[in-house]
């Protein structure tokens, strides 16, 4: 397993996550803002991009460009993000990244399942003709927030390029038990996004790594044994988020080796 994280949760400052991700002895980055706010890949200076990761030996896991963010009613919004993927795919192979993250729209009213996968599967031939991998983020708020409804749906796109990026906070929050979730989604696994909390009141509040509710040494020994290898990338939302995105490093490792 590879723990990594989602830099722009702490900084958008190329050399500053480059910084943490060393000092807190993390093996890659996830990347969704890189520069400012407004920059999100592939539309970032790909060429201090490149040098910086060489020159500190840092891989990227994933990158995270938006795609299928929006509503599946709007078909010819989403079949543009198709025709789009290929500037993220070219860059992807330009960085050595294999991974990109992407949502599954919305959560709306009388939701067009069938359209969902369609789209997912298109993304998954694109993808897969560049040798890269389409993780699907199961998210609040989006349709398919829980593992079983997430492994359900990529058994209707049935491609093997598209496979899940596993979020148990969110499966949580939408009233799933994350060892259920993880189960569903046995070996379709690519990603697994990682931070902790508590369920009060229908409210997630955000805990330190391993106090919260979801169980995460179970987790990476499920994951263990269903034969993941992949990232595990840091979500880090507690302030003051440096001091916290090392005790959640140095945590996730922990059980990492331990396991």
């Amino acid at each position: 397993m590879l723990p990594v994280w989602l830099t722009d949760t702490v900084t958008s400052d190329l050399d500053r996550a480059l910084h943490y991700t060393l000092l807190w002895g993390l093996e890659g980055v996830e990347l969704r803002t890189v520069g400012s706010v407004a920059d999100r890949v592939p539309f970032v200076n790909e060429e201090k991009l490149k040098r910086r990761l060489h020159e500190h030996e840092v891989p990227v896991a994933a990158v995270v460009p938006g795609l299928f963010e929006g509503s599946v009613a709007n078909q010819a919004t989403w079949l543009n993000e198709i025709v789009r993927l290929d500037e993220t795919l070219a860059f992807c192979k330009r960085i050595g990244c294999r991974c990109i993250v992407a949502s599954a729209f919305v959560e709306e009213e009388g939701l067009a399942g069938e359209q969902v996968a369609e789209a997912l599967r298109q993304a998954g031939t694109k993808a897969a003709q560049r040798g890269i991998l389409l993780a699907v983020l199961n998210e609040d708020g989006m349709s398919h927030a829980t593992g079983t409804a997430l492994a359900t749906l990529l058994a209707a796109v049935d491609h093997p390029a598209v496979q899940a990026a596993w979020n148990p906070a969110a499966a949580v929050h939408a009233g799933e038990d994350p060892t259920e979730g993880l189960d569903a989604l046995a070996g379709r696994v690519a990603l697994v996004r990682c931070e902790d909390g508590i369920l009060e009141g229908g409210q997630w509040t955000s805990m330190p790594l391993g106090e919260g509710i979801i169980g995460w040494e179970n987790q990476i020994t499920l994951l263990r044994a269903q034969g993941f290898e992949g990232p595990i990338s840091l979500n880090i939302t507690l302030e003051p988020r440096p001091r916290h995105g090392l005790r959640m490093a140095s945590q996730l490792i922990q059980w990492i080796r331990s396991t």
